[in-house]
């Protein structure tokens, strides 16, 4: 009776030091996201207006350089919504700092031009883990104004 109880302390003890090393190794991961939009800016005015639309299937480079000084290139396509985005888990002690995400192209028959002057947008990542960074759009117009754009 007295070896049943001893070994039913060891194995909760077991069982409670196996929980806090599981515990404590998963809190060391750290997730990150980075997400934007891909717009066809129709009037070229280099704003978001209600005559834009999303493009779907644009193509977006996100490079991020983690605090170890490893780099990672992400590439991502946008969704129906124009959506793209990329995320990835590591260790706490090598997640990213600074990323650069840019407009490789868009396969929209009529809205192909880079519609701002810039060729990408850097930022730094400080954000806790579990949380996303939002880009501001990348725009592409057409080669010609629609006539009400005037």
């Amino acid at each position: 009776m007295m070896l049943a109880m001893i070994t039913g302390r060891v194995v909760r003890a077991v069982v409670v030091v196996v929980m806090a090393l599981l515990l404590c190794g998963a809190s060391e991961a750290w997730t990150g996201e980075i997400r934007g939009r891909v717009v066809c800016d129709l009037c070229g005015d280099s704003s978001v207006g209600p005559e834009d639309h999303v493009l779907q299937g644009a193509e977006v480079a996100v490079l991020c350089i983690t605090k170890s000084g490893e780099v990672f290139n992400y590439q991502a396509f946008t969704n129906s919504k124009g959506i793209y985005k990329v995320a990835e888990t590591m260790p706490e002690s090598d997640r990213w700092v600074s990323c650069l995400a840019r407009p490789l192209s868009s396969f929209h028959e009529h809205c192909t031009r880079r519609g701002d002057a810039h060729s990408g947008i850097k930022f730094s990542y400080n954000l806790p883990s579990g949380h996303s960074h939002t880009v501001k759009p990348f725009l592409y117009k057409p080669a010609a104004a629609p006539m009400y754009c005037s």
